[in-house]
């Protein structure tokens, strides 16, 4: 056999062996990859950032401490005995008693249910108000883009905070209920512009896509169009504007109920407390610090959740 027909022989056999060397191995260099997705992208992003796992490790414990407080103190945030009053810590209420001799724990901790009440049904109104707005304006355009615009310039004029106080007031001497639920009909009717805006410029992006364009070829209405092609586009970037306005809202509680506008006693909130625990500051600091803290964290906690998610499904920022 001549070296050209050892060579030829060789390579024939090293082809019929395939990449992985094995006899009859198939040939994988031309089986194209599975392609990798926004939300894949993003896991993997997300799984290497310490900043997420801290935050959703804290949303995690706060979530916890609304739905089940029993797991977290033993003691009744309502035991309250005025001779205990700014008493140090003994009898499992770690951080001591306030004014009124409330176990200032407790009370931190069954205050987290009504803060994250009013902020995650802010942020769900909100939500809707914003995907609702956001989906006719970018999809339609046109007058009902100018028009819904310009009701967004005007809601975004208002003074949360000013707007609030005046709206708050009327039910000021009403029922419990009656000012949880005005507490986040303010937050909600006054906090949707931004969620809205970005849902209108996913919108636009996503209307030019080609896949749009085929399924209204192919006949699909404005409904159709809007509700299976569009609408999950521009979910992911709402979600993420609203896991940050979420923080906001509650701060925004807090500071209504701090100025004696929001939620009012027999009512656990942070804000409350807060507001207690300025006025006697100078008796016990802890009954202003611990609420203090918890919401702090709790405000922060959101925040840096909502800007990993969002830093992770940006391509600019990997």
């Amino acid at each position: 056999m001549s070296d050209f027909e050892t060579v030829a022989a060789t390579e024939n056999q090293a082809a019929r062996r395939g990449p992985s060397g094995e006899p009859g191995a198939p040939d994988q260099v031309g089986v194209p990859r599975k392609p990798r997705s926004l939300a894949g992208d993003a896991w993997r992003d997300l799984r290497r950032k310490p900043i997420f796992w801290i935050s959703l490790f804290l949303v995690v414990l706060v979530a916890a401490m609304a739905a089940v407080p029993a797991l977290f103190t033993a003691n009744d945030p309502r035991d309250c005995v005025l001779s205990r009053q700014h008493a140090g810590p003994s009898g499992g209420a770690i951080f001591g008693y306030d004014f009124q001799g409330c176990d200032t724990y407790a009370r931190a901790v069954y205050g987290a249910r009504a803060s994250l009440l009013v902020g995650a049904l802010s942020a769900l109104f909100t939500g809707l108000i914003a995907l609702t707005v956001g989906m006719l304006a970018g999809y339609f355009g046109r007058w009902v883009d100018a028009l819904l615009s310009r009701v967004i310039d005007i809601v975004l004029g208002i003074p949360l905070l000013l707007a609030a106080i005046v709206l708050l007031k009327r039910v000021s001497t009403s029922s419990d209920n009656v000012r949880l639920f005005a507490v986040i009909f303010v937050l909600a009717v006054l906090g949707w512009t931004t969620a809205a805006r970005v849902v209108r410029s996913s919108v636009i992006t996503a209307k030019g896509q080609d896949y749009v364009a085929a399924a209204r070829m192919l006949g699909a209405g404005n409904g159709r169009i809007m509700w299976r092609h569009i609408l999950p586009n521009a979910l992911a970037p709402a979600i993420v504007v609203l896991t940050i306005a979420l923080g906001s809202f509650i701060a925004a509680e807090a500071t209504l109920s701090f100025l004696g506008i929001g939620l009012k006693a027999p009512t656990i909130s942070w804000g409350i407390d807060i507001d207690a625990g300025r006025v006697h500051m100078r008796e016990a600091a802890t009954p202003l610090v611990v609420p203090s803290a918890f919401l702090a964290l709790t405000v922060l906690a959101f925040i840096m959740l909502g800007d990993a998610i969002r830093d992770a499904f940006d391509p600019k920022l990997r």
